[in-house]
């Protein structure tokens, strides 16, 4: 169970903060990790200062725009930045959908926090925003992202070609 508002959400282990533009080293030392980029962007080089910039403004402005949008996680307990992860509008598979996304810093892999963030992501999406459907998706061999996918209840629908690369698409329709 998740409190707070939509900005600031608490779960069990972690504290979901609205993007800002302040957390831009945090990003940085996040996206620059090739362990991360590699599951994000595995066939580009790693993001260049001025393409992690660029991306935090899109955060930003699609809270801004919509609402909503994704968060910097932090540690509950030691306040440290563990990843990122939330709500976005995304253009998958020639549809304009709502994804829950997620990448956590690779020393807290294997722990559940992105299970916990989507988690969090289903219970915002549906309880708050009142969506219908949240889909998420992956490359193929990222079988740690797909496993996260169904503990949370996303269901395989099929495979796209997302950014010029084959992507496993999961949804997720409202009770």
């Amino acid at each position: 169970m998740s409190t707070g508002t939509i900005e600031r959400v608490e779960t069990e282990r972690l504290i979901l903060e609205r993007l800002q533009p302040e957390h831009a080293a945090e990003q940085r030392r996040l996206l620059s990790d090739p362990r991360v980029s590699r599951t994000l962007w595995p066939h580009t080089p790693q993001p260049t200062e001025a393409d992690l910039l660029a991306g935090l403004a899109a955060k930003v402005e699609h809270w801004n725009r919509h609402g909503f949008g994704m968060w910097l996680l932090r540690d509950r307990d030691t306040r440290e930045m563990v990843g990122r992860g939330g709500l976005q509008y995304t253009y998958t598979a020639g549809l304009n959908d709502v994804e829950a996304g997620w990448a956590i810093v690779p020393e807290r892999w294997g722990q559940g926090l992105a299970t916990e963030l989507a988690h969090a992501c289903v219970e915002v999406g549906f309880e708050q925003l009142d969506l219908l459907e949240i889909v998420a998706f992956t490359l193929p061999d990222n079988l740690a992202s797909r496993r996260v996918m169904e503990k949370s209840g996303f269901i395989y629908d099929r495979e796209i070609v997302h950014v010029g690369l084959p992507h496993v698409l999961y949804r997720r329709r409202a009770a």
